[in-house]
């Protein structure tokens, strides 16, 4: 489609819609003739899509929320929530014409997993596809309040002594996470082996969905977690634990979930993928603006979507941070990020980084494809054809399916073209 600057929907113009009536308003100046007039309609009317109760699955509850799903010709979208990222695979598995659901907002490398069979049973694969990512930044890693002395925050080695002085007096450490090779398992390893504490030696990892996270670590059940928002927030607000630090200061920017459906289902309807895809798009682009966190907070704290006081998910949506440590630091840039920095493309050298900790960790084997991998599930064609007919401003395009290497807290530096390299610079990994 031929778009001119007159004809272009731009990220300032869509920030400046709050409803779903202005936004079709604005489709309409770039589309006299509707969305689809240059080609066909979705082949169906909705689609089944899973959701765990998270701050990054907005922009699918927003989108639902706002009518989007239903101006892109998908009146029939079912936003559903999920107990756990486990359910949220076995009901991949089935797909929405069996009773399960054909997509999700999910953790980045479970479409990996699951395409290889890693996480199936009977290590049956189930081919998927990753058409976006949902969010950048704003998940958390928080620590029991037993260690608050410890001052412990972005360098983990201040629990060492602790963590071994509990062990030597018969405990157990228990680190939780949201699902084995996921990426929060993969963010507090990261933490833990910066800081010389050995994940698979030192502590026992256990997995625990997020919105039970603060009810176990308030009964003692666990002394650090991972998860995403609001639950950090919610932990510090019930006075808990406290946030040691966010997953946006070991990588900046970093990608975190992503919007994966089944393959089959992208290839029976590939109108509706990029509908649906056009309609996530509007959302993260609403999602992002300053003017609508308040709302937002509002729309996710609703008892079908989190439960939870408003409260608990609009301080760090804003970038606001309560440590619950005595630190509490505004504006940081650490908020979650919808759309702006091309938050919502999913590059594919981000991809190659999950796959390669996955195989630092021993989830992968070492002489996995990695790029062959990534160009077989990551769909970011799709995004591209949907940014295209919505007449996305070409700013907010990546010229390239690379982010370039990429540097974390600790100096380490990734390069997509040399995961080896990477790898090798590492000291604490899996059978090392």
């Amino acid at each position: 489609m031929t778009k001119t600057k007159a004809t272009s929907i731009t990220r300032r113009q869509i920030l400046k819609l709050g409803s779903a009536a202005a936004l079709a308003s604005a489709a309409r100046l770039a589309f006299p003739s509707g969305a689809f007039a240059a080609t066909a309609g979705p082949e169906v009317t909705g689609v089944k899509l899973g959701f765990i109760a998270l701050t990054d699955a907005a922009p699918l509850i927003i989108a639902k929320e706002k009518g989007l799903f239903e101006k892109h010709g998908l009146p029939d979208v079912e936003v559903l929530k999920q107990a756990s990222w486990g359910a949220t695979r076995d009901n991949l598995v089935l797909g929405g014409e069996a009773n399960g659901i054909d997509g999700a907002h999910i953790l980045t490398p479970m479409p990996y997993l699951m395409e290889t069979g890693k996480v199936t049973q009977n290590n049956v694969p189930v081919p998927m596809s990753i058409i976006a990512r949902l969010n950048l930044d704003s998940q958390g890693i928080s620590v029991a309040k037993e260690y608050a002395e410890t001052g412990v925050q972005l360098d983990a080695s201040r629990l060492k002594e602790a963590f071994a002085a509990k062990k030597a007096a018969g405990g157990e450490i228990k680190v939780a996470m949201t699902f084995p090779g996921g990426t929060h398992d993969l963010w507090i390893r990261y933490w833990l082996a910066a800081g010389g504490i050995d994940p698979d030696k030192d502590v026992s990892t256990i997995v625990v969905p997020p919105p039970q996270m603060v009810a176990n670590m308030k009964v003692g059940n666990m002394d650090a977690f991972c998860v995403g928002e609001p639950w950090n927030e919610q932990l510090v607000n019930q006075g808990i634990g406290f946030t040691a630090c966010t997953t946006g200061e070991l990588w900046k920017g970093h990608p975190e979930k992503a919007l994966g459906l089944r393959t089959e289902w992208i290839e029976k309807n590939p109108n509706a993928a990029k509908a649906l895809m056009m309609a996530v798009m509007e959302a993260q682009i609403w999602a992002d603006s300053m003017d609508n966190k308040e709302e937002m907070s509002a729309i996710l704290g609703k008892r079908q979507w989190f439960n939870v006081p408003p409260k608990d998910v609009a301080g760090r949506l804003k970038g606001t941070i309560n440590y619950g440590n005595g630190r509490l630091v505004e504006n940081t840039g650490l908020e979650m990020k919808f759309w702006k920095d091309h938050a919502s493309y999913p590059f594919k050298s981000h991809d190659a980084w999950f796959l390669t900790e996955n195989v630092r960790w021993g989830k992968f084997a070492p002489d996995t494809d990695i790029k062959a991998l990534v160009d077989k599930v990551n769909r970011e064609d799709i995004w591209r054809a949907a940014a295209a007919d919505l007449g996305i401003a070409a700013a907010d395009i990546p010229a390239s399916s690379s982010r370039g290497p990429e540097t974390f807290f600790d100096g380490k530096v990734f390069d997509p073209e040399n995961p080896k390299a990477y790898l090798d610079s590492l000291s604490i990994k899996a059978g090392a």
